[in-house]
């Protein structure tokens, strides 16, 4: 993972993502600059997973799992957020339908595929049983009380929560999450770390400084043009969607799918690298974060 220079694929893609985010903001979304804001949307996620494993093979774990779980958590709120404000009316169930498609490609998506590749490759992998205990507590927790109790507490409002119940519900979130992450981080590090790990990349030698900084960089500017990007394909996203006649919820699974695609890949590499408790951490911390 310590490579002398930075790949120049690793910027050429987000670089290409903000010019066709320029082409689109003065040209308009036509569909030539819609295909190839697909492709550049594909090359910056593979970028944005290079840099997020750069800088955590310098900070360690599992500290290097929180920096792509908050990227992507960044990602996925300023992408709801955007398409809700560009239509409200029509977008009100959007951060719940896209929430709950996460937490479900994550459980049985994402998981799935890393403990079915990972054991193909390596027959037998090891993981801390506290750590992911504690994770899937949390998730359990989170999710009941942003998805499921909103359908108990306010008959007369329906599935939602009324505003003294929402900013409840946000601190008990912020709560959770701070003590999962102290947890993580502080008191019990030792449960988040690989049981046992053969991997050659792990003993590589660190990135120097500037390489990390400017890992640093290029994943901030890819997480952005990811974003963008992303937001340019909604509404042809929403066109086929509503062509197709499928239910509008299917707009907050494509959403997912998309946010999901740096993790999910960082994850995928993990497992198959012989790191499965990095997998793990990988998929459980984002979205062990504040869901309400």
């Amino acid at each position: 993972m310590a490579a002398a220079r930075t790949p120049w694929w690793t910027w050429i893609w987000p670089l290409s993502g903000w010019a066709i985010l320029l082409m689109a903001f003065f040209l308009g979304s036509r569909g030539f600059i819609v295909a190839v804001a697909g492709v550049a949307l594909l090359g910056s996620v593979f970028a944005a997973v290079y840099h997020a494993e750069v800088i955590a093979h310098r900070v360690g774990e599992p500290f290097g799992t929180l920096i792509l779980a908050l990227a992507v958590t960044v990602i996925e709120t300023a992408l709801i957020v955007s398409v809700m404000i560009a239509a409200p009316a029509e977008s009100a169930g959007l951060a719940r339908d896209t929430v709950f498609a996460a937490v479900m490609i994550v459980c049985n998506g994402i998981v799935g595929l890393c403990l079915l590749m990972g054991g193909a490759r390596h027959h037998e992998q090891g993981f801390q049983v506290q750590g992911a205990s504690a994770a899937l507590a949390v998730l359990v927790a989170l999710t009941s009380l942003a998805l499921i109790l909103p359908n108990y507490v306010a008959r007369e409002l329906g599935p939602l929560y009324s505003t003294p119940q929402l900013v409840f519900a946000g601190l008990v979130s912020l709560v959770l999450y701070g003590s999962f992450v102290f947890i993580q981080t502080v008191r019990h590090r030792d449960h988040f770390l690989a049981a046992y790990d053969d991997d050659q990349e792990t003993h590589a030698p660190s990135p120097g400084d500037r390489i990390v900084i400017l890992s640093a960089v290029l994943l901030l500017v890819s997480l952005v043009a990811i974003v963008g990007l992303a937001k340019l394909l909604t509404p042809t996203v929403e066109l086929g969607i509503a062509n197709l006649g499928v239910p509008k919820a299917v707009v907050g699974i494509v959403i997912a799918m998309l946010v999901l695609l740096p993790e999910g890949l960082a994850a995928l590499r993990a497992a198959q690298s012989n790191r499965l408790q990095n997998s793990l951490n990988l998929h459980w911390a984002p979205h062990s974060r504040p869901l309400a």
